[in-house]
């Protein structure tokens, strides 16, 4: 992968996954036979850390935030427990981001394992 597709990639990637996890995508992609068709492809799958947030504070008590980015069990957890009286949703408002950034991450290492 040509040095201008990779940087325009890792733009793309950096607002969803973890800042510190950059340099070993960058790493993953320059060792990768994956073309960069494939992963913007990919990356457009991904789910928004914003679009979470939002979720999180209009419908985060019924933990559609955690259904968003795939965490399933979080997510009939906060709602059979209405967001953990309340508690679980207000500090998840401000775990959200992180959390759909690293999921993004484990998803991406995931798909490069098996793509090598």
């Amino acid at each position: 992968m040509e040095s201008e597709q990779l940087n325009s990639i890792l733009v793309l990637l950096s607002s969803k996954i973890p800042a510190g996890c950059i340099p070993s995508v960058r790493a993953r992609l320059e060792s990768s036979d994956v073309s960069a068709e494939e992963i913007m492809a990919f990356t457009s799958q991904m789910s928004d850390p914003t679009v979470a947030m939002i979720l999180s504070i209009l419908v985060g008590i019924l933990g559609v935030d955690r259904f968003y980015i795939g965490d399933t069990g979080l997510g009939v957890g906060k709602l059979l427990t209405c967001g953990g009286c309340y508690i679980w949703w207000l500090i998840d408002i401000f775990l959200i981001i992180d959390a759909t950034k690293q999921r993004n991450f484990e998803r991406l290492s995931r798909y490069l394992a098996i793509a090598k």
